[in-house]
Formats: C-alpha cells, sequence, structure tokens
C-alpha cells in the first residue's frame, strides 16, 4: 500500500528573550528591509533631484556629516526639511492606517474615511477664512498646523464615541465616519464659499496636501510628536495580536481588548492629525500603504512596520513625481489621489466579488 506523505507548511521560527517570545518570519522581515531600503534612496533622490542637481554620492556624504558647505546648504537647509517631512508624514500615515485596518477588520477603513483629515482641514479653513481679531488672535497663537491637529483629534474622538456600543464594532465605525466625513466636507465648502477670494486659494492650496516651503520647526514638531505615539503603538501592539482571533479568544487570554483597542484608535487618530497639520489632508496614502505592505508581507492583517515604511515611500516618491517628472509642478495630493483612486475601486470590486462569491 502506497503512503502519501502529506508536507506540512513551514512554521514561523520563535525566539524567546526573558519573559518574551518573539515569532520571526522570514518574507516579513525582508519584506520590510526591503522597504527601508527603498524609503532611503527615495529619501535621498527627493534630496538630489532639482534646479542644482546633486550626485547621489554627494547627497549621502553630506547627509553623514561630510561634503562641501555648498551642498551643505542646499541640501540641510533647502532640501531636507521637505524630504525629511515627506519621510515622516508618510510613516505617521502609514501606520495610522495599519491601526485602523486592524481594528475594524476592513480594509476600507483609513483616517480619510473615518473623517479625521475631514475634521483637521475644517477646522484649518475655519481659521484661514473666518475674519475678525478674535480669529486673527487665535490663528496666530495656535498656528494653523496645531489647529489642524485639534480638529482631526476631535472628529475622531466624535467618531469613536459615536461607534461606541459596549465596543466598537468594524463596520458601525466606519459608517459613522463616513457620516461626519460628510458633514466636515460640508461645512469647509460652506466657509469656502462665503470667504475671501483671497483666503480661499490659501486654503485651498492646504487642502490639496502639500510639501511646499516645509521648514525645520514643521519637521520637529511632527517627528516628535510621531516618535512619541510610535513608542505607545509599540507597547500596545503585542496585547493586541490575540485580538486578531477574536474578542473573546483575548478575553479568555487575560488582554482587556477594549482598553488595547482604544489606545491603539486613539494612536491612531493622532498619527494622522499629526500627518495632516505637517502637510495638510494628503489622499489615499493611509488607504493604500497597509493593503500592499500586507499583500507583499503575506500577512493576514497589515503589519505596521511595512506600512509605515511604504507610506514613506509612497508619499516622497509622489512628492518627486510632481516635482521632477510632470511638466508642471504640482501638490503631492494630486498624486496620491491618481494613485490612490483606481487602488480604491480595485478594493471595492474586490469586496463585492467576495461577497458575491459567499
Amino acid at each position: 500500500m502506497n503512503v502519501t506523505e502529506v508536507r506540512r507548511p513551514a512554521l514561523a521560527r520563535g525566539v524567546r528573550w526573558g519573559g518574551m517570545s518573539v515569532v520571526l518570519r522570514p518574507r516579513v522581515a525582508l519584506v520590510t528591509l526591503t522597504l527601508a531600503a527603498a524609503a532611503f534612496l527615495v529619501f535621498c533622490l527627493s534630496i538630489a533631484v532639482g534646479d542644482f542637481a546633486i550626485a547621489l554620492p554627494r547627497v549621502i556624504a553630506t547627509i553623514l556629516g561630510g561634503g562641501e558647505r555648498v551642498d551643505e546648504f542646499v541640501i540641510m537647509d533647502l532640501r531636507m526639511p521637505r524630504a525629511l517631512a515627506g519621510t515622516v508624514v508618510g510613516i505617521a500615515l502609514g501606520v495610522s492606517g495599519a491601526i485602523t485596518q486592524s481594528v475594524a477588520r476592513n480594509p476600507l477603513a483609513s483616517p480619510d474615511v473615518l473623517g479625521i483629515t475631514g475634521g483637521a482641514g475644517m477646522v484649518a479653513v475655519f481659521l484661514v477664512t473666518v475674519s475678525g481679531g478674535a480669529s486673527a488672535a487665535v490663528a496666530g497663537t495656535l498656528g494653523l498646523s496645531l489647529a489642524a491637529l485639534a480638529g482631526g483629534l476631535g472628529a475622531g474622538l466624535l467618531v469613536y464615541f459615536l461607534a461606541w456600543r459596549r465596543g466598537v464594532d468594524g463596520f458601525r465605525l466606519i459608517l459613522i465616519g463616513i457620516s461626519v466625513s460628510a458633514m466636515t466636507e460640508a461645512v469647509t465648502t460652506w466657509l469656502l464659499v462665503g470667504a475671501d477670494i483671497r483666503d480661499v486659494a490659501r486654503a485651498q492650496a492646504w487642502l490639496v496636501g502639500s510639501l511646499d516651503n516645509r521648514s525645520w520647526d514643521d519637521v520637529r514638531t511632527a517627528l516628535w510628536c510621531s516618535l512619541v505615539l510610535l513608542v505607545v503603538v509599540a507597547c500596545a501592539v503585542f496585547p493586541f495580536k490575540p485580538m486578531h482571533l477574536g474578542d473573546d479568544v483575548a478575553a479568555g487570554l487575560g488582554v482587556r481588548h477594549t482598553r488595547v483597542r482604544a489606545v491603539l484608535l486613539l494612536c491612531a487618530v493622532l498619527l494622522a492629525a499629526v500627518a495632516v497639520s505637517a502637510a495638510g489632508p494628503v489622499p489615499f496614502v493611509a488607504l493604500v500603504a497597509p493593503q500592499v505592505a500586507m499583500r507583499l508581507a503575506r500577512c493576514p492583517t497589515p503589519p505596521l512596520v511595512a506600512s509605515g515604511l511604504f507610506g514613506a515611500v509612497l508619499l516622497t516618491g509622489a512628492d518627486l513625481i510632481a516635482r521632477a517628472v510632470l511638466p508642471a509642478s504640482l501638490p503631492v495630493g494630486v498624486v496620491t489621489a491618481v494613485i490612490g483612486g483606481p487602488f480604491l475601486v480595485y478594493l471595492l470590486i474586490r469586496a463585492n466579488l467576495r461577497q458575491g462569491a459567499a
């Protein structure tokens, strides 16, 4: 009698260090390292390309502390803030989108859909367009970036509290997020219609999403806020892993799933708000980056590190295309919209096909 040997799939290797065990997945590690190298390459290319072209070896040498004085001025003072802002904002949006999609268990969940970027844009447009001494004083004190941060946080908390019914259901979260996003867009349009044409031009340029005229102050604020939030996410992501098996299983393992989900959603909202405050509401990066990273790594859920790195590659690369490839210089939000729009249609068609097959 012939006995057919059944081959079991290769299991992921685990490493135990002290009281913590880590599962090693070679493909995820390889994809993460490749995306890190791609992010650094695109970052250097963004610095090298411009009216005064600089070779890549000179760019890397200047970043590492060498290089000539002329290169140091062009790179560190003129081009580095823009490239670094694109990298930081891309990482923040990628991680934020990965968290919201994992918590909601829906590939369509992103800060764009949940109204976070809409709330940030609405408050920022309000400060730009509404005249009066009190508004001018507030705008001068807080600044446009801080106002956008507060607006994004307020919209995210509103969506979370409205979606709360003894827990947060992913489908309900998306529906309420779409409603809040539509409301914020309506208010933003109303503010633009009744505003002065010069204020409208300024607000509209910010609403598209752009990395133009980034300063070191903008970069420092976004960088430090993102680092603090990413540390909190790294601490909360380990108890979040069992929640992929269901809330009952997680509760049986001793995981306080409600608290963990709330902390992660709050970090996702803050990361998206920080990104919007630094570069405006750049569309579709938080939607596309986690899904592409998940397919590259072949994971059941979006990997956080790979999602952030692909977000950096996508946003910095889109800015490079907008500046150097297209015949006219465009805001980076236009390029990401062109990339993300068809991808959103693909996700919708794929979801419909799955429901039809079921």
